[in-house]
């Protein structure tokens, strides 16, 4: 039931780095497309101030109730369903939000309704840290992530990498307002928004 990402294996220390960074005043966070469920394990063992909440549609949750199993941490909660197109978000509000790789994966409007949840569960002065790789000005950064885009539109046309300046907007329509752009290995970057 245990399934492994090796992308997540891959980028988990960059991005701790700015965890730490950005969330040491922040005690409960929301994970939002945890998938496999290795980032929330591992992000829970090195951050124990934080409590951290799993989220996914109910097909991932086999893996990562898995890794909760095994990691046996008192700061990571069992996962809950989310699908960010139904309107089914936590009643509770969070300090923070993270997500990583899933704006690419998603359609448009399935991006559109994620920012409009977070923006509802955040609190004021709260952090959505969102990691991935993302176009500037409607150009690619690498030829890899080209490559990568096509890819991702060959498998399906709905999904692609996402232009910052759009997702920017979005997240302003939802009190979300850019602090940090943080440029991150293999051509990913790491950006954060804050509650207004």
């Amino acid at each position: 039931m245990k399934s492994y990402s090796e992308s997540s294996e891959e980028n988990k220390f960059p991005i701790l780095e700015v965890l730490r960074t950005e969330l040491t005043d922040a005690h409960t966070l929301l994970e939002i497309g945890s998938g496999t469920g290795q980032h929330a394990v591992f992000f829970a063992a090195q951050l124990p101030h934080l409590l951290w909440q799993p989220s996914d549609v109910l097909e991932q949750h086999g893996s990562i109730n898995a890794w909760i199993a095994d990691a046996d941490l008192n700061n990571v909660l069992p996962p809950l369903e989310l699908d960010v197109t139904k309107h089914h978000w936590p009643a509770q509000q969070y300090d923070a939000v993270f997500s990583a790789n899933t704006t690419h994966i998603m359609s448009w409007p399935e991006v559109v309704e994620m920012f409009r949840g977070i923006g509802a569960v955040i609190k004021k002065g709260g952090k959505f840290c969102l990691y991935g790789p993302f176009n500037y000005g409607g150009k690619y950064t690498s030829e890899s992530n080209a490559h990568f885009d096509e890819w991702l539109k060959a498998r399906d046309p709905k999904s692609g990498i996402r232009n910052f300046e759009a997702l920017d907007e979005i997240a302003g329509q939802h009190h979300l307002k850019l602090i940090h752009d943080y440029e991150m290995p293999v051509n990913n970057r790491l950006l954060v928004w804050q509650k207004v």
